[in-house]
Order: C-alpha cells, then sequence, then structure tokens
C-alpha cells in the first residue's frame, strides 16, 4: 500500500471510529436539580426550629400548673403570652413560605388555648413545609410581599423578606417562648433551643 493511501485510509478510520474530540463534541443538556436559594434558606431552618419548638412544648406541658397557667407566663406586662408567642412563631411559616412560593395565605384558625392544640398547630407547619420543593420557589427573590408589621405594612422583595424580615421574627418569637419558660424555671438550656449545644446540668448558659 502506498504512503498516500496509508494516510487516507488512516484518516478514514480515525473519523470513523474515534470520538470527537472535547471541542467538537455537540452540546448536551446536563440535568441539574433545582437550585433554589431561599427554599434552602427557609424550608430546611423552618423545619428544624420548629421540631425544637415542638420538644419545649413537650417540656412544658411536663411542668404545666393550673395557677397561674404556664400558657399565660409573659416577660412583661405589655408582651405577648408564651400560648400567642408559640403560634406567632409557627404563623411565620405561613407568612414566610407561602408567598414565597407563590400561594395563598391559609387562614389561621381560632386560637389554641392549651398545649395539645399548640402542638398540634407546629405539626400544620411541618406538614406544610412538607409539600413544598425548590422548584416553588425558582422566582422567590422577584417576588414582591407584602405583610402586616405591627400598625404599618412592609411591601418587600422575596430575598429582602425573607433575610431580613421574616427569619429575624420567626427567632424573635421562637426566642420569646424559650426566654418564658426558663423564667418560669424550666430546667433548659441553649442545647433545647438549637439542638446543637450540650451543657453539664446547672452550668451557666
Amino acid at each position: 500500500m502506498s504512503g498516500d493511501m496509508s494516510t487516507v485510509m488512516l484518516s478514514w478510520w480515525v473519523g470513523r471510529f474515534m470520538a470527537p474530540s472535547v471541542k467538537e463534541r455537540p452540546r448536551r443538556a446536563i440535568l441539574r436539580p433545582m437550585h433554589a436559594p431561599l427554599f434552602d434558606a427557609s424550608v430546611p431552618v423552618f423545619r428544624r426550629y420548629l421540631l425544637q419548638l415542638h420538644a419545649l412544648l413537650v417540656r412544658a406541658a411536663q411542668h404545666d400548673r393550673p395557677t397561674p397557667p404556664l400558657l399565660q407566663a409573659r416577660l412583661a406586662p405589655d408582651m405577648l403570652p408564651l400560648a400567642v408567642q408559640v403560634e406567632v412563631a409557627v404563623n411565620f411559616v405561613f407568612r414566610a413560605c407561602a408567598p414565597l412560593a407563590g400561594q395563598a395565605l391559609p387562614p389561621f384558625g381560632e386560637p389554641r388555648q392549651n398545649f395539645a392544640t399548640l402542638q398540634a398547630r407546629v405539626a400544620e407547619g411541618l406538614a406544610f413545609l412538607d409539600t413544598l420543593a425548590p422548584a416553588d420557589f425558582a422566582d422567590a427573590a422577584q417576588r414582591q410581599i407584602s405583610d402586616p408589621a405591627g400598625e404599618t405594612t412592609v411591601t418587600l422583595d422575596g430575598s429582602t423578606f425573607l433575610q431580613q424580615y421574616a427569619l429575624p421574627n420567626f427567632f424573635f418569637h421562637t426566642s420569646m417562648v424559650y426566654a418564658i419558660l426558663r423564667q418560669q424555671g424550666l430546667p433548659l438550656s441553649k442545647g433545647d433551643f438549637d439542638g446543637w449545644h450540650v451543657y453539664t446540668a446547672g452550668q451557666a448558659r
């Protein structure tokens, strides 16, 4: 076989059987999981701390007393009592995630008057979170969300609404639950609040 013919045959074989270079390969769509930063910043956080709140309520129910009712305890005369602090904390899960996911805010229902119904309310919040998916939050950052804030109304983009308004308010009311229970003598520590810290009994914390 002549040299020219060998070169032609080699070129044909390479073109026929060898894979094209990376540069020459046609681009293919690569399927990746939906990346939704506001889902990641909200749903897992709310879920974790609703579970912690539920555990606090279980502890509190074991220390309840008829007079004065523990659920009516408050840090100061002009602050909300324990029962309402729990409800507002759970409500902020709905107030945050429903509009971020483009959903209507569900009705909150009648006030809960005992530990059993408050625990059930926390369970409702957890069940709601389980219905949400990252795809629901695809446009969350760009949504304009309005929410009553005391005697005014705030209107914020989704990112600001979650990071600077909804999450801080959720943690404010959850912290008030913890603070009231500590004030009322329950032997709690920061670990009961966040589920991470560990302290020796009796250690200042």
